[in-house]
C-alpha cells in the first residue's frame, strides 16, 4: 500500500472526498425541493425562526435551523413519517434481496480478479426476470387487508391483491430521499469496517491509509456475504427499478391530479423506462466495467447507486406533476427523434465493444480491426470504436439531453441532469485515459493517435 503522502488520490484527495460527501446529499434535497417548486429558489431553504432558544450559540441555532428546515430535514419533526419511510427503503432493498435469491438465474464469470490468481467470481444474473417480477407485484400484486361481508351479515378481514399506493411515493418524494441518505451511510460505514477482514482483495484506489478518502471511495474491492455482491446487486437492483418505479408514481400522480397523462410524462416515463430495461437486459455486460473490475464499493458507489440514482435521475418526472409544459406534438416528435438516436449510438458501441469481448471471431465483429497491446489486449480501432474513444458516452449524454427536453425550455431545474452527467462523464473518461495509460503504457499513446477523438468524432 502507498502511504498516504504519495499515494495517487483522486476528486481532490480526503478534503474533496469529504466535500462531495457532505455536497452531494444537500444536492439531492436542493432538487427535490426545485423539482416541487419549478425554479432554483432559495429564500425558504432554511426556516427564518427556529425553535431554538435565542440565547443558544452559533452551532447549535444553525444545527436548529437544519432540522426546522422543511427542504434540508423533510419531516423531521414526524417521527411517524420517517419510520413510515425508513420501513419502505428497507423493505423494497430487502424484496430486491429476495429476488435476486429466489428467481432463477444465469451463473455468470466476472473480469479475472486484479491479484493476479486468474480468479473470477460467479455472478446471479436475474436482473431482468426480477424487473419484471417488480412491475407484476406492483401491478396486481400488492397485499392488502379489507372488509367484507357475508351472506349473515358478519363482518370479516380478508387479503386480497391489487394496485400499489403508487402517489404515496409522490407525497413522501423529499422524505424518502432523507432516509435514504441516512440508511446509504449507515450502510457505507459498515463496508468500511468489513473491509478490515483478513484476507480480502482491496480495491488500489481505496486503500490509501487515510479513513476518510476510503471511506469515500470504498476499500474492499468485491464485498460479499457468501455468494451475495453488494456492489454488483447495488448496481442495477435497488437503486435503477427504485428510479423507474418514481417515474410511474409521478405519472399516477399527474393523472390523479389532472384526469389525464400528458405527452412530456409518458415520453419520460418511456425514455428512462427502456434506459432501466436496456441496462438490466444487458446485465451481464457491468461485469467489465470499472465500478466492478476496479472501483472499491464505499461511498461513491453506495450512496450513488442507492441514493443519488433514483432520486435525481426522477426529477424530470417529479418538475412534470406540477409544471407540464404541455408540449405540441412537433416538440415531442423531435425530441423522440433525439431520444433514438442516442440511444442507437450508445447501444450500438456498447453492444459491439460486448460482442468482441465475448468472442472477436464472431460474424458480427469479425471484420472490425484493432491494436494488439503487448499486455495481449486488443483495442478496437473501427466500428463505433474507430470514430471516438468514449463515443458510447456520447450517446448516452444524448439520451439524457432528451429527458431534459421533456420538460420544456422555461426553467434550469430539469436541465441539472444534462450539465451534471456531462461534467460527470468528462471526468470519467479522464480517470479511464489515466488508467488505460497505466496499463497498456506506449500502446495507449500509439492507440490515440489511431483514435484521436475522445467523444464526438472530427470535433472533441
Amino acid at each position: 500500500m502507498k502511504t498516504s503522502s504519495n499515494f495517487d488520490y483522486e476528486f481532490g484527495g480526503p478534503i474533496g472526498a469529504l466535500g462531495t460527501m457532505i455536497f452531494l446529499p444537500l444536492v439531492t434535497l436542493l432538487l427535490t425541493y426545485w423539482a416541487s417548486v419549478g425554479s432554483l429558489e432559495f429564500n425558504h431553504i432554511l426556516p427564518a425562526e427556529t425553535s431554538c432558544s435565542p440565547d443558544a450559540g452559533f452551532v447549535s441555532m444553525n444545527i436548529s435551523k437544519l432540522k426546522d428546515s422543511s427542504v434540508l430535514c423533510p419531516s423531521c419533526a414526524e417521527s411517524p413519517v420517517l419510520i413510515s419511510c425508513a420501513c419502505v427503503i428497507i423493505g423494497w432493498f430487502l424484496f430486491q434481496v429476495l429476488l435476486e435469491r429466489i428467481l432463477p438465474c444465469e451463473i455468470v464469470l466476472g473480469a479475472p480478479l486484479p491479484d493476479g490468481s486468474g480468479k473470477r467470481l460467479p455472478y446471479r444474473i436475474n436482473g431482468h426476470l426480477a424487473f419484471w417480477v417488480t412491475l407484476l407485484v406492483l401491478d396486481i400484486g400488492w397485499p392488502k387487508w379489507t372488509e367484507i361481508s357475508d351472506e349473515s351479515g358478519i363482518i370479516k378481514q380478508i387479503l386480497v391483491f391489487g394496485r400499489a399506493p403508487m402517489t404515496w411515493l409522490y407525497d413522501n418524494y423529499s422524505t424518502l430521499a432523507f432516509v435514504t441518505i441516512i440508511l446509504t451511510t449507515m450502510l457505507s460505514a459498515y463496508l468500511y469496517m468489513k473491509s478490515f477482514g483478513k484476507g480480502l482483495l482491496l480495491a488500489v484506489g481505496g486503500n490509501s491509509g487515510n479513513h476518510v478518502y476510503d471511506f469515500f471511495m470504498g476499500r474492499e474491492l468485491n464485498p460479499r456475504w457468501g455468494g451475495f455482491d453488494w456492489k454488483e446487486f447495488c448496481e442495477l437492483r435497488p437503486g435503477l427499478i427504485g428510479w423507474m418505479i418514481l417515474n410511474l408514481a409521478m405519472m399516477s400522480k399527474q393523472y390523479e391530479r389532472l384526469g389525464y397523462v400528458t405527452g412530456s410524462m409518458i415520453l419520460i416515463n418511456i425514455f428512462q423506462g427502456l434506459y432501466v430495461w436496456d441496462a438490466l437486459y444487458q446485465e451481464r455486460a457491468i461485469l467489465t466495467t470499472m465500478d466492478i473490475t476496479t472501483d472499491g464499493f464505499g461511498f461513491m458507489l453506495v450512496f450513488g447507486d442507492l441514493g443519488w440514482v433514483p432520486f435525481t435521475y426522477s426529477l424530470q418526472s417529479r418538475y412534470l406533476v406540477d409544471h407540464d409544459p404541455h408540449l405540441q406534438w412537433p416538440v415531442l416528435a423531435c425530441i423522440i427523434g433525439v431520444n433514438c438516436f442516442g440511444y442507437l449510438v450508445f447501444r450500438g458501441a456498447n453492444g459491439q465493444k460486448d460482442a468482441f469481448r465475448r468472442n472477436p471471431n464472431a460474424a458480427e465483429v469479425s471484420h472490425l480491426t484493432y491494436l494488439q497491446t503487448k499486455r495481449g489486449t486488443k483495442l478496437l480501432t473501427s466500428g463505433w470504436w474507430g470514430m471516438a474513444r468514449k463515443i458510447n458516452y456520447t450517446g448516452d449524454w444524448i439520451m439524457g439531453l432528451s429527458w431534459c427536453m421533456v420538460c420544456g425550455f422555461e426553467s434550469i431545474v430539469p436541465y441539472y441532469y444534462a450539465i451534471y452527467f456531462a461534467i460527470l462523464l468528462i471526468h470519467r473518461s479522464i480517470r479511464d485515459d489515466h488508467m488505460c495509460k497505466e496499463k497498456y503504457g506506449d500502446d495507449w499513446d500509439k492507440y490515440k493517435s489511431i483514435v484521436p477523438y475522445r467523444f464526438i468524432p472530427g470535433v472533441i
